[in-house]
Parts: C-alpha cells; sequence; structure tokens
C-alpha cells in the first residue's frame, strides 16, 4: 500500500458510540480515515460498493443482515475485499463462521487500540489477523465434531423448552428421530444432557437464547 496514501475505512456498528469511539481512535492515526460509517448490514454493502474502501471494520450482530451475511455479499461483489470483524462475540462458532465467510481478522471489543490499529494496518496490507485468545477458541471448536443443519434445528427447539413430541411436531420428524438428534448432539458437544448442551451450544456461538 502507498504510504502517502491514507487507509480508507468503513465503520459497521448499529451503535452510536461504538461508531463515535472508533472514529475517533482512528482519526487520531495519520495513515488511515474514516470514509462511511453504517449502521446496520445493508447500508454497509451499499456504502462498501459506494466507497469501495481499503477496509470494513465490521460488528456481527447488526439489523437488516448479520455481519456474516453482509461479509458474505461484500465478498461475493467485491473478492478482494479486507474485512476485519470487531465484536463482543467471542464463542468459537462464531469466529469460524466469520472467518468462513470471507473476514481476514477476528478482533474482540475487550481489545485495546494497542491490538485494534496494528490489525487494522495488518489486514488492509492483505494479511490475517488472528490473535491468540481468538486462536485459542477456534482450537475448541476442533475438539468436538460440527453439528448438521438439522441438529441446530433440534437444538434451537429444545432451547426453546420443548418436549420431543413438541420438537418431532414442529419439524414434521418422528419422536425416535428426535431423539437420535438429540443423542449426536451430547455426544458431539461432549454434554449428559439436554440444559449442558443447551449452555455450550450458547457459549460455543451454535444457537443464540
Amino acid at each position: 500500500m502507498n504510504a502517502r496514501r491514507k487507509i480508507r475505512i468503513l465503520i459497521a456498528d448499529d451503535h452510536f458510540i461504538v461508531r463515535s469511539g472508533l472514529v475517533s481512535l482512528i482519526h487520531a492515526e495519520t495513515d488511515m480515515k474514516v470514509v462511511a460509517e453504517a449502521v446496520d448490514g445493508g447500508q454497509a454493502v451499499e456504502l462498501y460498493r459506494k466507497h469501495q474502501p481499503d477496509l470494513a471494520l465490521m460488528d456481527l450482530r447488526m439489523p437488516v443482515k448479520n455481519g456474516n451475511e453482509t461479509i458474505e455479499l461484500i465478498r461475493r461483489e467485491f473478492p478482494g475485499a479486507r474485512i476485519l470483524v470487531l465484536t463482543a462475540f467471542s464463542g468459537d462458532e462464531d469466529i469460524h463462521r466469520a472467518l468462513n465467510a470471507g473476514a481476514q481478522g477476528y478482533l474482540l471489543k475487550s481489545a485495546t487500540s494497542d491490538d485494534l490499529i496494528p490489525a487494522i494496518r495488518a489486514v488492509a496490507a492483505g494479511e490475517p489477523w488472528i490473535p491468540n485468545d481468538v486462536a485459542s477458541r477456534l482450537a475448541v471448536r476442533s475438539s468436538y465434531g460440527s453439528l448438521t443443519a438439522r441438529e441446530i434445528q433440534v437444538l434451537k427447539e429444545t432451547a426453546r423448552g420443548k418436549a420431543n413430541k413438541e420438537i418431532a411436531d414442529t419439524l414434521a420428524i418422528s419422536k425416535h428421530t428426535v431423539k437420535d438428534h438429540l443423542k449426536n448432539i451430547l455426544s458431539k458437544l461432549n454434554v449428559s444432557d439436554r440444559t449442558e448442551a443447551v449452555t455450550s451450544a450458547v457459549q460455543h456461538g451454535i444457537i443464540e437464547l
């Protein structure tokens, strides 16, 4: 990247205070500037298309389109887009989905400016940015089997407090099939009952309550 040219940044976060803080932090650096601010995923796609920044700094939980949907849409239209996720979501499944969607970096909102500024420079230069705390969470994910789409559906219904028959009726499957799915879920998450399964799934970012 040309040293004389500032890194042009799009911020996508639905919280005004977060965006304002990031703008102030970024504008304190001589080699970068914020060119656009998006309050939701849909606007982020539109503003990326309009400004085509060097980097998009993006939260995962946003209205209209969530962060992963937004990342996928931007990368589909702009395969070379460089995206750094900045979020409070620390679940290993959250991290996996974001990186799988096309983000090159992942940073938690507990990070300091000493973490954020180098991360912006690195990702804008085309380098990945996966801090140790994020990498360790990804390592946890590899220790259990990935749940299938149907198993996740069963888990979501379980989290709503539904009994097996209610889950079977909702998903139009048999009670026996529900029991099989639950057995697989417990095994993959390495837990002993449904309550632990729901708790573990929420911690890992597999489902949200």
